[in-house]
This record gives C-alpha cells, structure tokens and sequence, in this order.
C-alpha cells in the first residue's frame, strides 16, 4: 500500500463528496423558485444517501468484479472479502486498499443519481424520486460502468476510453433526466410564466464548490498521488476556465449581455467536457475542449431545448448531456499525441478512436433511456409520478415536506 496514494484517494472522495452536499445542492437550490428550494436539496440529499447505502449492499460488487461484458457478480456484496478486522488486512485495488477504490466510487454513483433530479424539479413526488433512484440505479448506473471501467467490460474491453466519467456520469445522467421532463410533462405555466432562478448568489456559491470538488472527481480518478493526477488536476482548471470565457463572451454577444448564470454554467460545461478526457489529453486540448464544451453547451440550454419541446428545469441534458458527448468525442482527438496527448501515436489512428467513442456515446444512451422510461414507468404505478396541480402551485416545500426556506 503506498500511503501518499490512499491520501489522494481519500481527500478526493471528500471533495466528491462537497460537490455534491453541498456543491450540487446549493447549485439547484438557487436555480429554482422559492416555493421548492428545499425539496431540490432533500432529493439532492437523499438519492446521494440512497445511491452509497445501494452502492455497500450490492452496487459495487455488481459494477467492479468481473463476471460477464455486461455486469459484473456478487462476491463483493456488502464489500464481502474486502477487509478482516480480526488480522486485520486489507485487500488492496491497485496501490490503496480496495476499501477505498469503493469508497470513491461510491460518491460518483451518488452524483449521478443526484444529477438527474434537475430534469424533473419542481413537480415530481419525492416518494416517486426514491423509487426511481432505486431501479436506475441498479440497471443503467451499475451495468454501464462495469461496461466502461471494469476489467472485462464490453466497452473496457472495446479501448473506449473515459477517464473520469463523461459516458458513465455525465451522459448518463442527462439523458435520464431528459426522459424525465418529458415522462413527466411540463410545470404548470411554462413558457408563459416568469420561473427565474430564485437566488443566484446561492447558485454562484453551489457551482464554486462544484469547482473545487472536481479536482477529486478528474484528479483523483487517477487513483495515485502521480503524474496523471497532476495532468488531470491542470486540466480541470483550465478547461473550466475555458468554459466560462466561452459561454460568457458567446452570450455577450447574441444576447446583449454577459449573465452571472452563464457564467456559472459556462464553468459547469467546462467541467463536464473534461472528465472524460482529464487524465487522457494534454492542457491544450482541456483549454479547447472547454471552450468547445461552453459553447455548444449554450446552443444546449437555447436552441436545442426549443427544438426539443422539454422542460428539462435545471438543463440536466442541455448541460451535462451535450457537455459529455462533445467531451467523449474530442477525448478520441485529443488522446493523440500529435496533439499533445499521451495515447495515440499518430492522427491516422483518431478515427476509429474517435469511432469506439461515439459507440460508448450511443449505448449509454440508448441503455439509459430504456431503463430511465421502465424506471418512471413502475415509480408512476407505484406511488405516481408527478404531485397535485395545487401541490405545485403552492411549492413542494410546504406541501411536501411542512417547511419553508424564508419566513416573512
């Protein structure tokens, strides 16, 4: 076991763990109304709780240990074998204990179920999200990573490559989310209702945590305190960078006027472009892949969610959808060490990579919307999907959960 390794791994989870309680909390939360602050930060809260208690009973074991391309078995059930306390020793998974590999796998499991609330807030059953989280969870989150990250794994196997996520997280969340707004129809008076973000000050705060938490989300998937966490971590800051300027000089420039909340989506676009491709490009391609990442992104949450026709609420596919697939593509480009990456020995081998990426792009779709559908399909004849018209009118918060956010 090498000491400095399990340190890294372990601070990383931790900041995992501020992107999400707090960071991602407090990002939803200043995004929606008022009336349903509270309700977007107790699901954010608990399908993250519900996803780590899935992810020590069976969750891990089925993702990590090798069986078939698809899923992994269950030796690792309840983390089965991984630890003796009476010895006491620890199996180890790479240079840290296995322990802590399933730890911080854990917390990606937990973002990614977190993530996927922003596509349906406001109008959803909190009942109905739990029963949801439990199903996808199980049958897209679980399979599709054994299939990337896994030893064995169909696309493992296949040399897609996705260093920290884009397919498995990112991707996978968005499109969940999209089936969402869609399954679950739109808040009532949208499109002709004002429905601005209620304080954007607690968002601005929500993504800067967001931020410092995905140095452990891109760094530590590194799994070593090396040279590719460092690489990873430099990425992270300049591609976020990149998004920023982007999205905020685009908007600038169609809309007249650079927004705080572009901004901080633009950093947002930024970091997801370059999950995928932390560890696996060089900083000019981070720099270019979140600037490509912050613009499309914008056209995401604008023209494509027109063309769409969804009420995608906190833009889960316009931002973490688009975001990934531009990052899972240009990961294939950029891995070229022509280009200054670290893999590809030559341009002419970017096609066919770039070819075993879009493949990973297009089953993670496909995978998770089919089980997204079935997911909101059996929570809708379980306990139903969507709240009253008069619960949405008067806010989830009082309604749902007998508490308010601001007392007058």
């Amino acid at each position: 076991m090498d000491k400095a390794d399990l340190a890294w791994v372990s601070v990383s989870t931790l900041l995992v763990l501020l992107m999400v309680v707090p960071g991602l909390g407090l990002f939803y939360g200043g995004l929606v109304r008022a009336k349903n602050v509270l309700s977007i930060l107790i699901q954010v809260l608990s399908t993250f709780a519900l996803a780590i208690v899935i992810w020590f009973i069976y969750g891990y074991s089925l993702a990590f240990t090798e069986a078939n391309a698809i899923v992994g078995g269950f030796s690792r059930m309840f983390f089965s074998g991984m630890l003796d306390l009476n010895t006491p020793s620890f199996e180890l998974a790479g240079s840290i204990p296995e322990l802590s590999f399933a730890a911080f796998q854990a917390t990606f499991a937990g973002i990614t179920c977190a993530l996927i609330v922003g596509g349906f807030a406001e109008r959803a059953k909190y009942s109905a999200v739990l029963v949801f989280t439990l199903i996808w969870l199980t049958f897209a989150y679980i399979p599709i990573a054994h299939m990337v990250w896994a030893p064995g794994g169909w696309l493992f196997e296949r040399g897609a490559l996705d260093f920290a996520g884009g397919t498995v997280v990112h991707i996978n969340s968005g499109i969940a989310g999209l089936v969402g707004a869609y399954v679950i129809g739109k808040r009532i008076g949208y499109g002709r209702e004002s429905m601005q973000p209620h304080n954007l000050p607690m968002a601005m705060i929500g993504a800067s945590l967001l931020w410092v938490g995905w140095f452990g989300f891109n760094a530590g998937s590194a799994l070593s305190a090396n040279e590719t966490a460092a690489l990873a971590f430099f990425n992270t800051l300049v591609a976020t960078a990149g998004g920023i300027l982007a999205w905020t000089l685009a908007e600038w420039k169609y809309k007249g006027k650079p927004s705080l909340l572009g901004a901080i989506s633009g950093a947002v676009a930024g970091l997801v472009g370059v999950t995928p491709a932390a560890g696996l490009i060089g900083p000019g391609g981070a720099l270019i892949i979140g600037i490509v990442a912050g613009i499309a992104c914008l056209w995401g949450v604008n023209g494509l969610k027109r063309l769409l026709r969804a009420d995608d609420t906190l833009d889960v596919f316009g931002i973490h959808g688009v975001g990934g697939i531009v990052g899972a593509l240009l990961t294939g480009v950029f891995n070229a060490k022509p280009l200054g990456g670290p893999g590809l020995a030559t341009l002419a081998e970017v096609p066919y990579q770039v070819w075993l990426q879009l493949e990973g792009v297009l089953i993670t779709i496909a995978w998770s919307a089919v089980v997204a559908w079935i997911a909101y399909f059996i929570a809708d004849k379980v306990c139903g999907l969507r709240v009253s018209a008069d619960v949405e009118r008067e806010g989830l918060d009082i309604s749902t959960h007998g508490e308010t956010a601001y007392h007058r």
